[in-house]
């Protein structure tokens, strides 16, 4: 059966099934163990020319999607193709592991490090792949010039309060007079006792002056007028003032973002990608002066954010950009796409907003997906437990799947009774990847326990990440 996807050149032109699932057994490579694909992939990945490693997810709850990734991703750390990881997580939540891994600041264990992504979902990032990989990282540094040792980086701008109390403490440490301004700047947000939503809300309907507006502008070119010198007296990371300047440009960006929420998905959907594309352009700049050369990544986020848009009906038929769209555009040649997919299996998500997270059954794909055909090519071919299709590589292979089919996404939340239209989208799978990493069945996430002080769910005054989108 052909699909059709308005607005998606080439949809409705292409092969039926069998077309397809031929090609598949031709170019594709059925695995006997997910982590089979590992060395091949990483020597794609790897080669010259590719600074932007983004790799996907098709749920924030999926275990084998984080821990083939981290694998991945640490082959590419031990075979010098990389220099930071950039994670589609709040830039101050980040900040701390990133110094925990550097050795640096007082948290002693990586359990400690990760206790700062305390808001729904904690098990996004607090999980037991993601502790694996950073006590590695740590311990992968620690042999490495402190110039030269991986970071760990976030991309995203949920946390408008976090980011203002970031600057204030950067800024007390190193000067008091600028820290003063500072709170006179940010004292517009204070009625809002941490509640961006509520600011947001307000912002949008006409409730405030621009004054807010104003000072997060006047603030942030304040810190960037500074420059990077040398470490404020007592400071023990050259990084601290690109770390606070970035903070002021988040809350800039977040003041837009919440101010955005109430006008509709596309414009806050295209602010969020667009603010972790300038986000990882910073770094880009950042880490180049410091290695001197440019830099290299590995950029974990959920499909919907790194698969190209303009392959999907988010971007055609709505309007959406994203993080992988802006990268392609802005690095041609220089990034390489590896999309995760599952036809079955358990997640870990929550039913709604600020719900506990629990293990859910994912169902079987729905006919006409990509996973629906990806299964099917495996059962032809003796039942393999996973594939990888080198959708780059393989033009034959690309020509063969260029129809528009359904893709799942599923986010910190997963519907299954309204499944076809919570979590599928059209999608043209060769020009959304470069590769696809298949694993037929999966399992759920396994979370961490939650942090002291963390805040119970339903109770965090500040919007879930991934809110409004659900990715």
């Amino acid at each position: 059966m052909t699909l059709t996807l308005p607005g998606v050149p080439g949809a409705g032109s292409a092969t039926d099934d069998a077309e397809a699932l031929a090609a598949i057994a031709r170019h594709g490579r059925p695995l006997a163990a997910p982590e089979d694909a590992l060395d091949a992939l990483a020597a794609r990945i790897g080669g010259a020319g590719t600074r932007f490693a983004l790799l996907g997810e098709a749920s924030h709850g999926t275990h084998e999607f984080y821990a083939l990734r981290a694998d991945l991703t640490r082959r590419l750390i031990e075979d010098g193709a990389l220099d930071a990881v950039a994670i589609e997580g709040d830039w101050p939540d980040a900040w701390r592991v990133n110094r925990y891994v550097r050795g640096l600041g007082g948290d002693t264990s990586a359990t400690a490090a990760l206790g700062g992504f305390e808001r729904f979902p904690t098990w996004m990032w607090r999980n037991t792949v993601v502790l694996e990989f950073v006590e590695w990282l740590r311990a992968f540094n620690a042999a490495r010039p402190p110039g030269t040792r991986v970071g760990f980086y976030g991309l995203d701008l949920y946390s408008l309060f976090g980011f203002i109390a970031a600057v204030l403490r950067y800024l007390d440490r190193s000067d008091p007079q600028a820290a003063a301004r500072a709170r006179d700047r940010y004292a517009c947000f204070d009625r809002f006792r941490d509640d961006s939503h509520a600011y947001g809300q307000a912002a949008a309907y006409g409730w405030l002056d621009p004054h807010c507006e104003d000072a997060v502008v006047a603030q942030l070119v304040e810190l960037q007028r500074q420059g990077e010198g040398a470490p404020a007296a007592g400071e023990d990371d050259p990084d601290a003032h690109f770390q606070a300047a970035q903070n002021a440009r988040l809350v800039r960006n977040a003041e837009r973002y919440y101010r955005s929420m109430f006008r509709g998905r596309v414009s806050s959907w295209n602010l969020r990608d667009g603010h972790m594309a300038e986000t990882l352009e910073a770094l880009d700049g950042h880490l180049r002066q410091r290695l001197g050369r440019p830099p290299r990544f590995a950029v974990w986020a959920h499909n919907s954010h790194l698969g190209d848009a303009r392959a999907t009906e988010m971007g055609t038929g709505q309007g959406e950009l994203n993080l992988g769209q802006l990268v392609r555009e802005r690095h041609d040649g220089e990034a390489f796409a590896l999309g995760f997919s599952t036809y079955t299996g358990h997640v870990t998500a929550a039913s709604a907003w600020d719900a506990p997270g629990a293990t859910e059954r994912v169902r079987p794909g729905l006919p006409d997906s990509w996973e629906a055909l990806l299964h099917e090519a495996l059962r032809r071919q003796g039942g393999a437990p996973a594939l990888w299709l080198p959708l780059r590589d393989a033009p034959a292979l690309a020509e063969a799947l260029a129809e528009a089919r359904l893709q799942r996404a599923i986010g910190v939340v997963y519907a299954p009774q309204t499944e076809r239209w919570s979590h599928y989208y059209h999608a043209r799978l060769p020009a959304q990847f470069d590769a696809l990493w298949h694993i037929d069945a999966t399992h759920a996430l396994q979370p961490l326990a939650d942090p002291p002080g963390a805040q119970p769910a339903g109770a965090s005054p500040e919007p879930p990440a991934t809110f409004p989108e659900a990715v």
